[in-house]
């Protein structure tokens, strides 16, 4: 219980229900079969730091031998559970013995209400799960019937004291629009092509967090992961900006990049772009504060024996903790996890500078869970804005020379800052150029200058002002120049 809520048990479901489930209330979870809901419904009951707390697990599909064993398997103590156990296999069914939903008074065979009652007045339950309260449309003669019963059924437990979990089957031959209506929340699991998500359709008394977020089960059970909502979060700090320790590229940006602001670097494959930004990091770990890489195209080993080759210290800064990175591979997490994992830098580490390399591997890595990684991204740059955390995003473009292009996913208009770096050729000659397109927050050189990545670190030469057409990939001297 936290103040007026009920925690759920499940890590970071409460953060999605503002908090968690509220008092002697029912709760419906609703999913297709293996969406997890069992799962959700052993979290919840066993969701108490109590030892001797009773909750109760009616269990009217899988026999109780079966839900302690997959409790056991997620770590789950199961001995603050009393389970009445109506399943097929279980004592119940065994016999001649046959359930009606109704009151015996109506019937004349034993009622499951009445069971039901016993058994709540015995244990005193805080927490109650029906798994599924489906089954019991079958021990009512008409849905009309079955709609009071339940009703009533639910009144008494919340009389009682308890919240109450019940689980349905979702299905398009068995709807559960009337669940839906009688219960205070409505809570959907999905399980498309195994990408799973949590979302609250419905919660009465109270508002939620939007979905879907994103859900895991592993061999530590369910856990959810909200959607990042950059509205949600901000933090100040004093103006400041992340000098590259390049004197020379510096002097191009007025100083440096101007904090809590996204700035992509942008160009085709081995011009610079990950060196340079490595080389805003590094700057950062050498002022005391502290960055990390999220690396969606290259492995972490690569990346270290690039900064050697160049002079950029950061296994230095990895050593004294400040800075990491972090490989992210082609659906090894789903975005929801990853921003998560951002979060936890930012407000848990106090992270100040954030690099995303690059934009194609970001594609990559959550297209297949992820209908709009694009709008994503827009959403982790407004996060980085308001937690003031300076954001580098590197952005390849496929063409190595030609027509000029900012971005090859069109995705400039979420960029403070841009800084684009060019192959040249001039007399047979490859040539490295680097320039600023934009920079919203700063005065920044419009010229574009010759960059060299030496042995020494990166070497910005003089601007190329006697040349034309530079960003074409194909520059001439101009005809006034001798």
């Amino acid at each position: 219980m936290t103040g007026t809520r009920v925690e759920t048990g499940v890590p970071r479901a409460d953060e999605v229900l503002m908090g968690g489930l509220l008092p002697e209330s029912a709760t419906l979870v609703r999913g297709a079969p293996g969406a997890g809901k069992t799962i959700f419904g052993l979290h919840f009951l066993t969701e108490t730091d109590d030892p001797d707390a009773r909750n109760l697990y009616i269990n009217l599909g899988e026999p109780k031998a079966y839900l302690e064993a997959t409790a056991e398997g997620f770590g789950l103590n199961t001995d603050v559970i009393e389970f009445l156990d109506r399943s097929p296999a279980g004592e119940a069914f065994q016999g001649d013995t046959t359930y009606t939903l109704f009151a015996s008074g109506e019937v004349e065979q034993p009622s499951l209400v009445d069971s039901i009652r016993e058994t709540v007045e015995t244990v005193e339950p805080e927490r109650v799960v029906i798994d599924p309260i489906t089954v019991l449309r079958h021990l009512a003669p008409d849905t009309r019937q079955f709609r009071t019963q339940v009703l009533s059924l639910l009144d008494f437990l919340k009389s009682m004291g308890a919240t109450v979990l019940l689980t349905s089957q979702a299905a398009a031959s068995l709807p559960d629009d009337d669940l839906q209506f009688l219960a205070d929340a409505v809570v959907t699991l999905d399980n498309d092509a195994g990408h799973r998500t949590l979302s609250v359709s419905k919660f009465r008394g109270s508002s939620s967090r939007t979905g879907p977020h994103a859900v895991t089960i592993d061999g530590d059970g369910m856990q959810v992961w909200p959607r990042l909502d950059p509205i949600r979060h901000r933090r100040e700090r004093p103006a400041s900006v992340l000098p590259s320790g390049v004197p020379e590229l510096d002097r191009i940006l007025d100083g440096g990049i101007t904090a809590g602001t996204l700035t992509f670097l942008s160009g085709p494959t081995g011009v610079g772009k990950t060196t340079t930004g490595l080389q805003f990091l590094s700057q950062a770990a050498r002022d005391g504060e502290r960055s990390v890489v999220y690396s969606f195209e290259e492995g972490r080993r690569t990346m270290l024996a690039r900064a050697d080759a160049v002079g950029i210290p950061l296994r230095e800064a990895i050593d004294d903790g400040t800075l990491s990175i972090v490989e992210i591979g082609p659906d090894e997490l789903s975005l929801d996890e990853f921003t998560h994992r951002l979060r936890s830098e930012v407000e848990d580490r106090g992270t100040e500078a954030v690099m995303l390399d690059g934009v194609g591997g970001y594609e990559r890595a959550f297209r297949d869970r992820e209908s709009d990684t694009t709008r994503q991204l827009i959403k982790i740059g407004r996060y980085l804005r308001n937690m003031n955390v300076t954001g580098l995003v590197t952005n390849e473009v496929h063409q190595i020379t030609g027509a000029f292009r900012a971005t090859e996913q069109q995705v400039s208009h979420l960029a403070d800052g841009i800084i684009i770096l060019r192959h040249i050729e001039y007399k047979g000659q490859l040539q490295k150029c680097i320039g600023v397109l934009k920079m919203r927050s700063s005065r920044f050189e419009t010229g574009l200058r010759t960059l060299d990545i030496t042995a020494d670190g990166l070497r910005i030469g003089e601007e190329l002002s006697g040349l034309r057409g530079v960003l074409t990939g194909t520059p001439d001297w101009h005809e006034d120049d001798p």
